[in-house]
């Protein structure tokens, strides 16, 4: 974790509550120390507002602006160009981050939105250019324009459900423009908004009748092989006790007597030792690597292997 500013800071706050708060006696300025959630003096920015806009703010740099499409100053958006049907809610708090004061050089400090520098925000728009507003990439979804959008952004973001948690697309037949919607749009998953690697999720059920298809194809070449196996040992059965027929003597007449040649050693010392090896050896790695094929569905393509490769719990169409 990366703590770039104090738990407590009064940087940029008014020096004459700060003289003021001085004078105090202890007993009562620990009234606006902030403790158990009391008054507490820190700087805060004061916010350029637009005449549209309403505008809820707390004493410790919380907003809620109701307004027109406005992601910075009061000339950007939808809002800045004019247009009609553009309105938002702008739940802010934090204005400036860590760099948040109330006064720069003896002059009061004036901020617009930046969605940069802000520290967590919750924005709405009628009509807005979401992606550019917050410098995403396209990705596969694409770059909304002019439409409704919704941003959150914050150090850290969590979605709680005491129950199930649903990302759903396409609903509905028309936009809030109303236009058609024509695309599929499918949910992209973006870390460190790169999209140049961005690849397609599997569809577990799919991956897993494909690899449940692999592994039969595997275990019917294990088969084949073991058939193999035994064709060979029954050829180097047959080659251990292979003899030759030679002639003993040749007449003009006709053939002669022919006599029966002694088996080679070397090939029958290679041959037993190969049905030796093919029997101990293959034939055993064979029956092992078929019992493994056995476990590795089990474990990886069964809901009850302990490594089980599809989620539980989460889905995707």
């Amino acid at each position: 974790m990366n703590d770039f500013k104090k738990a407590v800071s009064t940087e940029g706050g008014s020096e004459g509550k700060d003289a003021r708060l001085s004078s105090v006696p202890e007993t009562e300025s620990i009234n606006y120390k902030g403790i158990a959630c009391d008054a507490l003096i820190e700087p805060i920015p004061r916010f350029i507002s637009a005449p549209s806009e309403t505008i809820i703010n707390g004493a410790n740099n919380s907003w809620i602006v109701l307004g027109r499409d406005r992601p910075r100053s009061r000339i950007s958006g939808y809002g800045g160009m004019g247009d009609t049907q553009c309105g938002s809610i702008d739940i802010v708090t934090g204005r400036m981050g860590s760099r948040a004061r109330e006064f720069l050089d003896d002059q009061r400090v004036w901020v617009d939105n930046d969605v940069t520098t802000d520290a967590a925000r919750i924005y709405i728009s009628q009509k807005t250019d979401i992606d550019e507003n917050y410098n995403l990439v396209d990705g596969t979804v694409g770059n909304s324009k002019a439409k409704s959008g919704i941003a959150l952004k914050a150090d850290a973001i969590r979605i709680v459900a005491r129950e199930g948690i649903k990302l759903v697309t396409r609903t509905d037949k028309f936009n809030s423009q109303g236009g058609e919607v024509a695309s599929s749009s499918g949910i992209d998953l973006i870390a460190n908004n790169e999209d140049e690697d961005l690849q397609p999720l599997v569809k577990g059920g799919n991956l897993i009748d494909a690899l449940k298809r692999l592994t039969t194809h595997v275990s019917k070449l294990n088969g084949i092989v073991d058939s193999l196996l035994m064709y060979q040992i029954n050829l180097n059965e047959a080659l251990i006790h292979h003899t030759h027929y030679g002639p003993m003597n040749i007449i003009s007449a006709g053939p002669g007597f022919v006599w029966e040649t002694t088996p080679s050693m070397p090939v029958v010392s290679a041959g037993i030792k190969t049905m030796t090896d093919h029997l101990s050896q293959t034939k055993r790695s064979l029956m092992v690597q078929k019992a493994n094929l056995g476990l590795y569905q089990i474990s990886y393509l069964s809901p009850a292997g302990c490594k089980y490769i599809n989620s539980r719990y989460n889905n995707v169409t």
